[in-house]
């Protein structure tokens, strides 16, 4: 890719649409992650990294199977160019994967991979996971400053279709434990005769007891019939 950037607006403009036609979290980062690819030339190929709290490394929208490799292999070893982004690092550029100080164990896996460059982008998620755009190429210096400056656009983009989905997956998620409850406490207060503070008090009563959340006290009197608390 020239430093002149063809068309990113344009290729930002359908990024946004197409994130509103799909909301879908894996529908919108592979848009995120094949536009790496096409806009930057030496970006043979992307994804997106996320990272739980519990470290539990997830590859999204790969378009090979190579970040997959690399991201397991950065895992088990706890270092790498994706895991520095991820961590704390808002980029993490290196010309050269095989020759790197920096992650003396990963270099012989790049090596073994054939790849020679990599960039990666911080991504916050404002949900307590870390994440990172991930770039890579079979060659040294494979990525120009332009690059970096779409990098970090398509990055941004990455970043909020993560919190922006993430927060609608927990309003969801809020929303339905909410009305599992409200089915639990009616049908205990129609069995017991009881108001719904009462009912409540029953529920989290069984939870305290049992040491089960009391969603899913709510979710087990829904599933078996107010009789499962009749005891």
């Amino acid at each position: 890719m020239s430093n002149d950037i063809p068309d990113l607006a344009g290729a930002l403009a359908e990024l946004a649409r197409t994130a509103s036609d799909k909301p879908e979290l894996e529908d919108t980062l592979r848009v995120v992650t094949t536009t790496a690819v096409e806009l930057i030339r030496g970006a043979e190929t992307a994804d997106v990294l996320t990272i739980s709290r519990r470290r539990e490394f997830r590859s999204h929208a790969p378009t090979s199977d190579l970040p997959i490799r690399l991201d397991s292999v950065q895992e088990e070893l706890g270092e790498g160019p994706c895991v520095d982004a991820a961590f704390g690092e808002r980029i993490i550029h290196s010309d050269d994967l095989t020759t790197d100080q920096r992650w003396p164990r990963f270099r012989p896996s790049a090596r073994e991979a054939g790849v020679r460059s990599s960039l990666s982008f911080q991504l916050y998620t404002g949900s307590g996971a870390l994440g990172a755009l991930n770039l890579f190429s079979s060659t040294a210096h494979a990525f120009s400053p332009a690059d970096v400056e779409v990098g970090l656009m398509l990055a941004t983009h990455a970043a909020v279709a993560l919190h922006g989905i993430r927060k609608s997956e927990h309003f969801e998620s809020a929303l339905a434990s909410r009305d599992v409850i409200g089915q639990a406490k009616g049908m205990i207060m129609e069995r017991f005769a009881v108001d719904a503070v009462r009912a409540f008090e029953l529920m989290r009563k069984l939870s305290q007891d049992s040491n089960v959340p009391v969603v899913k006290i709510a979710e087990q009197v829904v599933e078996r019939g107010s009789s499962s608390v009749d005891h």
